[in-house]
């Protein structure tokens, strides 16, 4: 009896065991599932309730003379100089439509060439809304800069770039009879005689920069700072230089870096089609564009000869300005397809002329940058092709028409989630007015906000460093 009295105690505490072990997980296997956050997809679109939920970015305004952004931009409205580049200069020709009524906030121009850079105008618009009214916007503007994650630098570079450009003058790259060295000069010796700039080298300091060639004479003493940039492409021989003549196969990109600047999208020129207005599409393959490009855009002139005879290919030469832009929105919504090979540098704004046209981008450019990835998956609506493919006979076009019907739907429908991401403009015609939630602007504060704990870090090493002694201005990003 003493030997089934013990066996059954064993069987007893075994049981026991068995259910405390079950109960246990039971009690893990409920915690986990109900009280973990849940996990987005790295796929995912960054959603609204994720923007306001999120501590925002405290930005200061550095305090420039209004010349040099509003000022510059009545300027530019004031001048009768239609742009030299171009056979047709919508900002300046005798029309209605010409503005010359100064304002507080003039408008940007209509220009293509210029208008597809507008990112600044638009950034410093929602800074300058009041408040009040900003409750959608990431950024919260404060006005003492000890406060502040990031001083913003007001200067509408591209504007004075282009201004600069368009008067055909051909002083661009010098100094004597330069308007626009001038201003680069006036914004440089502002910032650096600040103690916020003095206090950080100016790695906090953001500038926008979406021309490639804005703030050309000052790329060197910028560099610390964050810059909102297209693409790094106008700064390959820049770099090259620096880095001793090595070739561009191996820049280093000791001035940009995906480390501490921000990709941002080009300003859309297009107008949107929604996924309901899309209709059946006739056209395999869409490209508008100049034909002859420099540097890694040479790739775009051996295509071109490769596909302007392929059946269901349309290659055209020429920009969507205000003689080809209907033009472009034909072909663009007609065809499954839209090519994007490199220009002068690796991006333009054709990409998102395509997003919003649910023209699925076919991406040619073998060292292409793009805004908000973490945040926005390319690879679930574009369609990206190494260079070395891309040029060889009959393959592109082969590759996608072997694409599914099915596949094609899922990026149109994809893409049409996007398009809202890529958008600036907040339909304030002065640019001023509370900015939509899932816009252009609060993604791009939102991957400033990224770079705080590499500011603050880059910040505190500098400030180690003993005296006559350099320091690297960047380290490799690959």
């Amino acid at each position: 009896m003493a030997i089934k009295g013990s066996t059954a105690t064993k069987t007893a505490k075994s049981l026991f065991l068995t259910f405390t072990v079950l109960l246990s997980l039971s009690f893990f296997i409920f915690f986990f599932f109900f009280t973990s956050p849940v996990t987005e997809p790295t796929n995912s679109l960054p959603q609204t309730s994720f923007l306001s939920s999120q501590n925002s970015i405290k930005v200061y305004v550095a305090n420039l003379p209004r010349s040099l952004n509003y000022g510059l931009l009545q300027q530019y409205w004031d001048s009768n100089h239609p742009d030299s580049r171009i056979p047709s200069d919508p900002d300046h020709q005798i029309s209605t439509t010409h503005f010359s009524k100064p304002t507080r906030y003039p408008p940007y121009p209509e220009n293509p060439l210029i208008k597809q850079y507008s990112a600044e105008y638009w950034i410093m618009g929602d800074l300058e809304t009041p408040q009040g009214i900003r409750t959608a916007s990431f950024a919260k503007r404060v006005f003492d800069v000890n406060e502040a994650d990031v001083v913003f630098v007001p200067f509408f570079a591209t504007l004075s770039a282009e201004m600069e450009l368009g008067s055909g003058s051909g002083a661009f790259k010098k100094k004597a009879g330069n308007g626009d060295y001038l201003r680069q000069k006036k914004v440089l010796d502002f910032v650096r005689n600040t103690d916020a700039w003095k206090r950080s080298g100016g790695r906090d300091h953001v500038f926008v920069l979406t021309d490639p060639v804005a703030m050309w004479h000052f790329r060197e003493e910028i560099a610390p700072a964050v810059l909102l940039v297209v693409d790094f492409g106008g700064w390959y021989r820049l770099d090259t230089k620096s880095s001793g003549g090595i070739s561009s196969d191996t820049i280093r990109h000791t001035q940009v870096s995906l480390l501490k600047d921000v990709i941002v999208p080009y300003t859309h020129l297009l107008p949107r089609l929604q996924l309901s207005e899309n209709q059946k599409r006739h056209t395999l393959l869409y490209f508008k564009g100049a034909k002859h490009r420099h540097r890694g855009g040479l790739v775009r002139e051996k295509l071109w000869d490769l596909l302007v005879n392929e059946p269901g290919v349309i290659m055209e030469e020429g920009f969507p300005n205000a003689t080809g832009r209907e033009q472009s929105i034909k072909g663009m919504r007609s065809s499954e397809f839209c090519l994007h090979p490199a220009g002068d540098t690796p991006t333009s704004c054709r990409l998102f002329d395509a997003i919003q046209s649910l023209c699925i981008p076919v991406i040619v450019s073998d060292n292409v940058e793009l805004p908000f990835e973490g945040m926005v998956d390319y690879s679930t609506f574009s369609v990206f092709v190494a260079v070395s493919d891309a040029l060889r006979p009959n393959w592109l076009v082969s590759h996608l028409r072997s694409i599914s019907e099915k596949l094609k739907n899922e990026f149109r429908q994809t893409m049409a989630k996007v398009q809202p991401v890529f958008v600036y403009d907040n339909g304030h015609p002065d640019g001023i007015g509370p900015i939509p939630p899932d816009g252009a602007v609060n993604h791009i504060w939102r991957k400033v906000h990224q770079k705080l704990p590499a500011i603050k870090e880059a910040i505190v090493r500098g400030k180690r460093k003993p005296a006559n002694t350099s320091i690297p201005l960047r380290c490799h990003c690959t």
